[in-house]
């Protein structure tokens, strides 16, 4: 049955509206994937959407309906506020993602929100650690296995992460073929993973809470990266995983 829905967040971070502008438009794929906006009032965003405001670096508004490439929407609309605080240093934002869920709407709508506070995290992340870098992004997901109730345990222990370490921990990662990562355990909960080293946001998902494989983003900022070596190197740690 097809009904509204509604997700609505805001957060304060050190990063001047500017760098917030930019972040939401132009470097998008330093947080969540590379996406490209008409820069205008009424210009074409991602997925067939519409620009209803477009206003920097203060407010930007998309709007589609019969979503390109998502048969479970037939609206989407996302809406994000930008205001300056401590004279401009810092700023505060409010992300509104709204729309219509066409089917499963109870499993939809958990997975949006969780989603949401994951990407909006990964934001501010990008923002204070690496604003303005260019970036090679990779992205994909694992094998039929990893959408087994226990997956993304399976990955956080791949990883080396002990059950009981938290968010904030620094840790030595294990990533493909035994190479240890100084990282930063920026985000942990039993949905999502982040790690954040010198030059990199890892992001891991464990979607197999919501009946889909277990997904892997790279968010490369170091000056040799190659995003489909990154997708060629994760993908094959992601099925040694499941390999068993």
């Amino acid at each position: 049955m097809s009904k509204e829905f509604e997700i609505a967040r805001e957060f304060e971070v050190d990063a001047t509206p500017e760098q917030m502008w930019e972040a939401i438009t132009s470097g998008i794929g330093g947080w969540l994937w590379p996406m490209e906006f008409e820069p205008r009032q009424g210009g074409s965003g991602p997925f067939g959407s519409t620009l209803t405001n477009w206003d920097p670096p203060h407010r930007l508004t998309s709007r589609v309906e019969d979503v390109q490439g998502i048969s479970q929407q037939t609206l989407n609309q996302i809406d994000e506020t930008i205001e300056p605080r401590d004279d401009g240093r810092r700023s505060w934002m409010r992300y509104v993602h709204s729309g219509i869920f066409v089917e499963d709407w109870d499993n939809q709508y958990d997975g949006a929100s969780r989603h949401t506070d994951f990407y909006l995290h990964t934001l501010r992340e990008y923002v204070t650690h690496f604003a303005g870098r260019p970036v090679a992004f990779a992205t994909f997901d694992g094998p039929e296995a990893s959408m087994a109730s226990d997956a993304f345990t399976a990955v956080g222990r791949a990883l080396g992460l002990a059950d009981d370490t938290e968010a904030g921990a620094h840790v030595r990662a294990r990533g493909p073929e035994g190479q240890l990562l100084d990282a930063v355990l920026d985000f942990r909960n039993p949905y999502f993973i982040g790690l954040r080293t010198e030059d990199q946001l890892l992001r891991f998902f464990g979607r197999n809470h919501w009946g889909a494989p277990v997904g892997i983003s790279v968010h490369d900022f170091a000056a040799d990266a190659d995003a489909k070596r990154d997708e060629t190197a994760w993908r094959g740690w992601l099925n040694g995983v499941f390999a068993a």
